[in-house]
């Protein structure tokens, strides 16, 4: 059974990666079924709670899901540590970017712990200084 993926973020930001890993994969289904959950910035993030356990239901088809989180500690972050509390199959990475993501996609057959250590361990592609 393959994981889900929930992006837990800021406005903006999940959708905006998921559109982008969609046209660097082509027009074929995500090989992780995906899904975005934005927190609003003046909101209560607790109140997206039930919206995001039915997300999390809806992503967990036996497998488990990956809570992937922009910012530790903000409060989207922190809505996915409450997420983490109540439903047994998740587990949480915080500092989602889009090479994180991209490596993500690329093993779907993982089981969520080896799927949350590689997202873990996706590398942030810092500045790249080309002296040519």
């Amino acid at each position: 059974m393959r994981c889900g993926i929930l992006l837990v973020t800021h406005p903006g930001l999940g959708n905006a990666l998921l559109q982008v890993v969609r046209q660097l994969l082509g027009p074929a289904p995500l090989p992780l079924h995906c899904r975005c959950l934005e927190v609003d910035y003046h909101g209560d993030p607790l109140a997206a709670l039930p919206v995001a356990l039915d997300a999390l239901d809806a992503l967990d088809s036996g497998g488990g899901v990956l809570l992937l989180t922009d910012l530790y500690g903000a409060s989207p972050s922190n809505l996915a540590c409450r997420l983490q509390s109540l439903h047994q199959h998740c587990r949480r990475v915080s500092g989602l970017n889009l090479p994180m993501l991209m490596r993500v996609m690329n093993y779907p057959h993982l089981a969520l712990d080896e799927l949350t250590r590689i997202a873990a361990d996706a590398p942030t592609y810092g500045a790249i200084v080309d002296n040519a």
